[in-house]
């Protein structure tokens, strides 16, 4: 686990405009992503995470245009995801400004590609996104999802992100669909059993509904924490949060 952790915004788009919802279901528009990357960079943000979260269900590619402009607005770290099926998307992605990219349903589809862009970029650039759901039927009581959450698989979540280390991922991006936008806290469960196996750096997502909700999650083993409503509906700053967290005696950026 790392001595410090990072704080990271996350922009879920669809059709260029900021969206979030509640399991992955009903979405609702939340502002524009360039003026939203703007304002948490400002605030102290350590990352942005850029998702079109529809771009693999309408099986067309990310919108490079939004990722360009929001590029030219922020000088963090910028991970994008959604559409992304060949290295040569990553490539595309990081010549408009991408420093890293998200991997989620392609990867499943075709476990090979996570070598393929690990070996042409190496494993920095390179994150593997788990939509992850409580389910009986493997092992873990955890699997993935595909599309944007919308489609359950048999795989379970632990193996799987085992076999994305192997493969030569850099970082594993762990949300939980159960808990995403309840605002109940992170699932501190499937975080422990992460930090537990992984070798790479590990990213809570999915439940922050309060300040005191970042410590645990950072206790649990996460290496970064990473939020979506809570920041764009004002509840929270990226500062109120890294204050909250200092308070409980967590190093922060």
């Amino acid at each position: 686990m790392s001595l410090v952790c990072r704080v990271i915004p996350c922009l879920d788009v669809a059709d260029g405009r900021v969206v979030k919802g509640v399991n992955f279901e009903n979405l609702r528009d939340m502002g524009d992503p360039v003026e939203l990357a703007r304002l948490y960079y400002e605030q102290g943000a350590d990352e942005l995470t850029f998702l079109d979260v529809t771009a693999t269900v309408d099986d067309r590619a990310t919108t490079y245009d939004v990722v360009r402009r929001t590029a030219e607005e922020v000088f963090i770290p910028l991970t994008v995801g959604g559409g992304i099926r060949t290295s040569d998307d990553v490539a595309r992605l990081l010549s408009v400004g991408a420093d890293k990219v998200g991997v989620n349903s392609a990867a499943i589809a075709r476990p090979p590609l996570i070598g393929e862009i690990a070996d042409r970029f190496g494993s920095q650039v390179l994150v593997l996104s788990l939509d992850v759901k409580r389910s009986p039927v493997t092992v873990s009581g955890f699997v993935v999802t595909t599309h944007g959450g919308r489609t359950a698989t048999t795989l379970d979540a632990l193996e799987w992100a085992r076999e994305g280390i192997d493969r030569g991922v850099g970082e594993l991006l762990v949300n939980s669909i159960d808990a995403d936008g309840t605002k109940d806290g992170f699932d501190l469960e499937l975080v422990a059993l992460m930090r537990e196996l992984s070798s790479v750096p590990v990213i809570a997502s999915g439940g922050a509904g309060g300040a005191d909700d970042f410590a645990p999650a950072v206790r649990a083993g996460a290496d970064a924490v990473l939020a979506a409503s809570v920041f764009h509906t004002g509840q929270l700053t990226i500062d109120h949060v890294k204050s909250a967290m200092v308070a409980e005696g967590i190093e922060t950026r």
